[in-house]
């Protein structure tokens, strides 16, 4: 059983580390430039010279997936901690504390959970403005916190009482330091896995709200954007929805893949 767990989290980190490898060089250095036209070279299939072919406008797809795949995947972790910083800080000290902090809290966070989050995503860029990836980010963070919170506070309720936080107590290590020292260590093996699975969900809402025109505009890329754009050559150049697709699939199976095996390690070791 150790040995498959151990294969999920290998078979996630190989993945996910080729790809952010191929995102962090694309960072720097392109075959080509992502932005140059040619209209010789327009609706050229994958070859040697351009390994996943070229667009109607003939940019070199390889090197705009490398591109967008960096935007993506900026904009899924900046989401994801946004979330995460701010959805732990609540769900502790709702967990911690509990009582009249912890329904005042709790009942604004179920207040976000109830709009579907694409429509509370809508709601926020259509505050703040469309087209910039700040925008994106901030409201992809907001709609990330309640989950976090959720997770957070289940996990501190179910260890305000155990023995070592009540000898903290009397020891006089105060609330802050019994939550950031004592408490928060302990819920990592929950909390990562949830990480993973927010940047999974980042990755699809980012995806899906430049899918759909309101989320990363030119002259940025992202694989959302990108992916729209190839839907209208699904029969000219199908080599440029496939290899997009095939970019958000494989990043999302590759953080699956390290969230499955952390969850597996985890209860392996509580058991």
């Amino acid at each position: 059983m150790k040995k498959k767990m151990n294969g999920y989290l290998m078979a996630g980190l190989i993945i996910t580390g080729v790809l952010l490898l191929m995102t962090l060089i694309g960072a720097f250095y392109t075959p080509y430039d992502p932005t140059v036209m040619s209209a010789r070279e327009k609706f050229n299939a994958p070859s040697f010279a351009h390994l996943f072919g070229t667009d109607n406008f003939g940019r070199d797809i390889f090197s705009r997936v490398l591109k967008g795949s960096g935007t993506t995947v900026f904009i899924a972790l900046s989401t994801v901690v946004i979330g995460a910083v701010i959805g732990t800080a609540v769900g502790a000290v709702t967990g911690y504390f509990g009582g009249f902090i912890d329904e005042v809290l709790m009942r604004m966070n179920d207040a976000l959970t109830a709009f579907p989050s694409i429509l509370l995503a809508l709601v926020v860029i259509s505050i703040l403005g469309p087209g910039s990836r700040f925008n994106l980010i901030l409201a992809l963070g907001i709609v990330f916190i309640p989950g976090f919170a959720r997770v957070t506070r289940t996990a501190f309720a179910s260890l305000r009482d155990r023995n070592y936080v009540e000898s903290a107590r009397l020891m006089g290590a105060s609330s802050a330091r019994i939550m950031l020292i004592h408490m928060l260590p302990n819920i990592f093996s929950v909390l990562f896995p949830a990480l993973t699975i927010g940047f999974n969900n980042a990755v699809l809402a980012e995806a899906s709200m430049s899918f759909l025109g309101i989320g990363v505009t030119p002259p940025d890329a992202s694989l959302g954007y990108m992916l729209s754009e190839a839907q209208g050559m699904i029969v000219a150049a199908p080599w440029y929805a496939i290899s997009t697709g095939l970019m958000i699939i494989l990043l999302v199976f590759g953080a699956g893949l390290i969230g499955e095996g952390l969850q597996r390690s985890g209860n392996s070791t509580e058991l």
